[in-house]
């Protein structure tokens, strides 16, 4: 693709100003221009103040893939950018019924409905030998356990089990809950990764500390130099095939050393904004395959942090 302008379709991308600004920043540094159109329910969210808002439809609306089609051919969109879990299968899905007109840099849809699923994914790190939390079988030992939603986000709907009732409580819900052994004292890296939709050649790990949490989203983090958590990540993607902006979520064991997964969001991290500040530009990274070149290989600098604050947008 060469254009003189990218358009930007953001799916769900509401609240990612700042993201967003890294995008056209990415753009402008390349000698390009940039724009942001972003598909929503609401008009009146903040991604406003960057771009234009496109009303559209639910994710679940038959409707959808013919309702973003018309999008695309009325903003003439280069590049999908998926922010939500639900839609990265739509992204994925949308390419493949119209190949490569325009590039969405994601991987596989059915791959990327595995990792939202919370049993499957659980199932699917260990046929491939990924190191996780042990999931719960009849007859292991109850305490210290944690259960989570099946199809939850955003650390939504988490429940401790200490006891025999706290576990036939949730058993009795049936599969709508992961079962796995609990760490409690822990430590959470989320690892920022973007590998090449072409080859799949991995361009950017970016580990970083998750510090404060608000709604499931790290609201203050720090990139460090862990080269276990990059290794981990990497194997992430490589053993299941993984494509595009990858979102490895780490947790270690403070008492053992251990280090294990505990998901996989196959699409860009809320904070992925601090990896970015340390050197690895994964907007940049997708602008340049979105253009036909090979992304260019990053290593992000330790100790940079990024704390998120509230800004006010002003609809009148």
């Amino acid at each position: 693709m060469s254009a003189s302008t990218l358009t930007f379709l953001f799916l769900g991308g509401a609240k990612r100003v700042a993201i967003g600004r890294m995008f056209l920043q990415a753009c402008e540094a390349r000698g390009i221009g940039g724009r942001i159109v972003a598909y929503e329910l609401d008009s009146h969210s903040a991604i406003a103040s960057i771009g234009t808002v496109v009303e559209g439809l639910s994710w679940r609306d038959a409707g959808i893939y013919a309702d973003i089609d018309a999008v695309v051919d009325r903003y003439g969109v280069d590049v999908i950018i998926p922010f939500v879990d639900p839609a990265v299968a739509i992204a994925a899905e949308y390419r493949r019924r119209v190949g490569g007109a325009v590039f969405v840099p994601v991987g596989d849809a059915a791959v990327a409905a595995s990792m939202f699923d919370k049993i499957a994914s659980a199932q699917l790190f260990e046929r491939k030998g990924i190191a996780t939390p042990a999931t719960y079988r009849p007859g292991d030992a109850c305490a210290r356990l944690i259960a989570k939603p099946r199809f939850g986000s955003a650390s939504k709907g988490i429940i401790a089990i200490d006891t025999l009732q706290d576990l036939y409580q949730v058993q009795a819900a049936g599969d709508k809950y992961l079962i796995q052994e609990r760490i409690d004292n822990k430590e959470e890296i989320s690892v920022d990764c973007y590998a090449s939709v072409s080859d799949g050649a991995v361009t950017a790990v970016s580990p970083r500390l998750r510090g404060e949490v608000c709604g499931g989203e790290a609201v203050r983090t720090e990139t460090v130099d862990d080269a276990d958590a990059v290794a981990l990540a990497r194997e992430v993607i490589g053993r299941i095939g993984l494509r595009g902006a990858v979102t490895v979520q780490l947790l270690r064991d403070l008492d053992s050393g251990r280090l294990m997964v505990m998901e996989v969001n196959p699409r860009l991290g809320g904070a992925v904004v601090a990896s970015v500040h340390a050197g690895v530009d994964i907007p940049g990274m997708i602008v340049d395959e979105a253009l036909g070149k090979k992304p260019v290989p990053a290593v992000p600098v330790p100790g940079v942090e990024t704390v998120r604050y509230l800004e006010d947008v002003v609809f009148k």
